[in-house]
């Protein structure tokens, strides 16, 4: 089964440490990072889609992803 998130978070390091977690867990970089203004709170935001493969399990929408 292939699993995908998005991780965002704020412009700062602490997104860094959020994907960075998600790469030592077995997450792949999919695509280009983004990065816009949000308005509401005017900061910029980061984003980044990731994908991992997990065999021997099937796809259920209760999962909580972060934890594979």
């Amino acid at each position: 089964m292939k699993l995908y998130r998005f991780l965002s978070g704020p412009d700062d390091s602490s997104f860094c440490h959020k994907v960075t977690a998600a790469l030592n867990k077995g997450w792949f970089l999919h695509g280009s990072p983004t990065y816009a203004f949000d308005a509401e709170t005017k900061t910029m935001r980061c984003g980044q889609a990731v994908y991992k493969e997990v065999d021997g399990i099937d796809y259920s929408p209760e999962m909580k992803l972060g934890e594979y």
